[in-house]
Formats: C-alpha cells, structure tokens, sequence
C-alpha cells in the first residue's frame, strides 16, 4: 500500500508519521477537554478522592484511544470502518450522577456494562429496525445534533459554563483571535496547511492565552512517569431499575451515533452510509461502551465535533485518526502528556469548534435537499425541530412526567427530535396537503 501524503484525503492508505501525527493530533485536541470533562463532574458530583478521579481520566483517555481504534479498524461485525472519534458522552451525564449519588458507583458501572451489551446487539441486528430512519429522518437529527452543539462551543468561547471568568474581555480577546486565525487559516492557506486550520487556530490561541496569563501549569507537577489504567476499580452491582434507566439514554445515544455517521459520510465521503457502517458503529458504541464500564468511566460515543472536523479539513485517512487514537492512550499511560492537554484554556478550544459544530447543521442542510423538499418533509422536518429544540429549552414542560422521562428527554433535544421525526415518517401519508 502506498505511504504518500495525499493518502491523508483517502480512506485507506499509509500517510508518512510526520505528516499523520499533527493531522491526527487535531482530532484529539478538538475533543480532548470534551472527553475527561464529563468524568470530571460526575467524580465531583459523587464526591470521589482525587486519587480514584485522576485514575478515571487517565482510563477515559485510554478507553476512547481503544474506541476510536476499533470503529477504524473493526473486530469481527464490532467498528464502521469509518474516520469516527470515540469519546466519553455527555448525554449520560445527569443519569449518571443521580444513580451514583443515590446507589453507588457499583450499581452505575453495573447498568453501564448491561445497557452497553443492549446497545450492541440492536447494531447487530439493524437491518430489522433501520427502515424506520429513512433519509429525511436522518437529515433532522444530524440538524439537531448541530443546533445543540453551538451553545457548547458558545460556552466554551466565554470561558467554559461555570467559570469565574465567563464572558471576560480576555475570553473574548482569546476565542475570537483563534476564531480569526482558524478562518484565515481556512480561507487562504495552502495544500495541508489549509487541512491544518483548526490546529494552527488552537496554537495561536494558546500562545496567547500564555502570554495573557490564562494558563495555569500547576497541573504539570508530581506526575509519574508511568501509571497503567486501573481495571475495575469499582465492583459492578446490577439494579433493574438502574439498568432499565440506562438503556433508555443508550437508544439516545445510538441515535446520535446514527446522526453522526450519516453527517460524516455526507460532508466528508460524500455518500450516504450503508446499513452496515451504521450497525457496526452502534455495535462500538455499545460495546465498547461495557468495556469502558469496566475501566469504571460512562459509556462511549461518537463525537460530533470530529466529524465537523472532517468535514472542514478533509482529512478523513483512518490510519492518520488511528495515531490521534495512539496519541490518547498514551496520554492515558503518561499522566503528564494528559495533564499537558488540560491546560488548553476553554476560550481556545470555543473560537476552534464554532466553525466546527456549524459545518454540522450545514451537512444537515446538504442531507435535506438530497431528501427533497416536499410538503410531507417540510411537516417533518418543521414540527420535529421546533419541539425537539424548543420544549428542551423549557425543561419545566417535563415535570409532569415520569422521572425517566424526564432523564431522557427533558434537556436532550436530539432524543425528542428523533422520536417525533420517527413517528411522523410512520403515521404521515405519503402524500400529504394535495400533493
């Protein structure tokens, strides 16, 4: 096989290591603070030590390295084949506190193994049940999934939610900087400098950041040279109303891993994916996912804001994600490589991914016209994304309802998206308003 450059535009094919490592570093910078952070709060939240934290973020590095790997280069039926970053999701964030806090970590990471094994086996047997997600279903959700990233990435511009600084002059000064130097980057640089704007964005924002004062090195001190993950630091305990809880979020976050495997072939490949890319990536994400239980961290997924990033630089070469996927496990088993990730500021990382995330909604826009625009799309389309993203705004519209139904769909606009779209595709006419 062929080791050139150009190859880092192609699917398969070797890319010489100096080329593939920043290319593939990118990836990991785009998603690095998005992948530990979930870990982060849930440990805060639970009120675990720091020693048993630190040993869950060097895991979650290595678990979404270990991801990332298998959806590139698949075990049997398990892996799309297909540029995918794993990470660690958001959207189990808030179950997962409430069972901890309430049961215990055990009782979590048992629901997290059993959901992850459900999650799977419903990829295995896809083509039975992904009729009911036709293209102008796939086309909303991918739109969805853009709508819900821009307050992340609006977030991270001002400094990260929470921060005693959000919306500083200096977070402005910082986010919009990179912002700039990602666009120009973008708009006017060359061959494989132009593929490198989001990283040549976040280097110039951290500089900066460095010489404004925004960089805290703190963390880079008493790490050891080496630490191995821990495996099963927590011992796994099964309740059936935990379980049943956390299958529900893994259908969620099966939707979005469908999303995000439509929207990367669609902007990047340029086709639309086959059934069976989208029953292997769902077979990773759940079984991976019983694997990253067992390592103590929340279930894996795939991560939207590569898959902007794919579509903006291109570069799409699984063996160039693969080093990035090398790059996280490493991480993983030098805590001091990690550590130095954590002090990119969150403004840096925000001014990177607001292009990122709206190449998303634009992908969703290309996948609705090749749906076409008919009255019966339009109802779809229109009445599942004014409810999916307004009632989530309104989180008291759900306190009526069960609390698993709020877990699931109260702030999480692509499950209720998804469902409504589903349900319109099925009980609409085929033709609908005198068509």
């Amino acid at each position: 096989m062929s080791n050139s450059s150009e190859n880092l535009y192609r699917l398969d094919g070797r890319v010489p290591l100096g080329k593939a490592l920043p290319f593939g570093l990118q990836h990991v910078l785009a998603m690095f603070v998005s992948n530990i952070t979930p870990i982060m709060i849930l440990a805060a939240a639970v009120g675990l030590d720091s020693a048993v934290s630190a040993a869950l973020i060097q895991n979650c590095m290595v678990i979404a390295g270990i991801g990332t790997l298998v959806q590139l280069f698949p075990v049997w039926r398990i892996g799309s084949r297909l540029p995918i970053v794993m990470g660690i999701s958001f959207t189990f964030l808030s179950l997962a506190i409430g069972i901890a806090g309430t049961y215990g970590m055990g009782t979590l990471i048992g629901a997290v193994i059993v959901g992850g094994l459900v999650e799977g086996l419903l990829g295995l047997f896809v083509k039975y049940w992904i009729k009911l997600i036709p293209h102008v279903v796939s086309a909303t959700v991918v739109t969805a999934i853009g709508f819900s990233l821009l307050p992340i990435g609006a977030n991270s511009f001002a400094g990260g939610m929470g921060a005693p600084d959000f919306g500083s002059m200096n977070n402005w000064i910082v986010g919009t900087v990179t912002l700039l130097a990602c666009l120009l980057c973008q708009v006017f640089a060359k061959g494989f400098l132009r593929s490198l704007s989001v990283l040549v964005g976040l280097i110039v924002g951290y500089v900066l950041a460095c010489f404004m004062g925004m960089v805290n090195f703190d963390s880079l001190s008493g790490h050891s040279i080496i630490a191995l993950p821990r495996l099963i630091p927590f011992t796994p305990e099964f309740n059936i109303g935990a379980i049943l809880s956390v299958v529900a979020v893994y259908l969620v976050s099966a939707t979005e891993t469908i999303g995000d495997t439509s929207a990367l072939c669609n902007s990047a490949l340029k086709r639309d994916p086959e059934t069976k890319e989208m029953g292997s990536a769902i077979c990773c994400d759940g079984f991976v996912s019983s694997v990253s239980g067992l390592f103590g961290c929340t279930p894996i997924t795939s991560f939207s804001q590569n898959v902007g990033l794919a579509a903006i630089s291109g570069v799409v070469n699984r063996f160039t994600i693969g080093v990035g996927a090398m790059v996280m496990i490493i991480g993983g088993v030098f805590p001091a490589i990690g550590a130095a990730l954590t002090t990119i500021p969150q403004a840096v990382l925000g001014g990177c991914t607001i292009m990122m995330f709206g190449s998303i909604l634009f992908a969703g826009f290309g996948m609705m016209a090749r749906a076409g625009f008919s009255q019966r799309n339009m109802v779809i389309v229109s009445l599942s994304l004014s409810v999916g993203l307004g009632f989530t705004q309104a989180t008291g519209m759900f306190a009526i309802f069960p609390e698993i139904v709020r877990t699931v769909f109260a702030e999480n606009c692509v499950a209720v998206v998804f469902l409504l779209a589903v349900i319109l595709n099925l009980v609409l006419p085929k033709k609908v308003m005198g068509e």
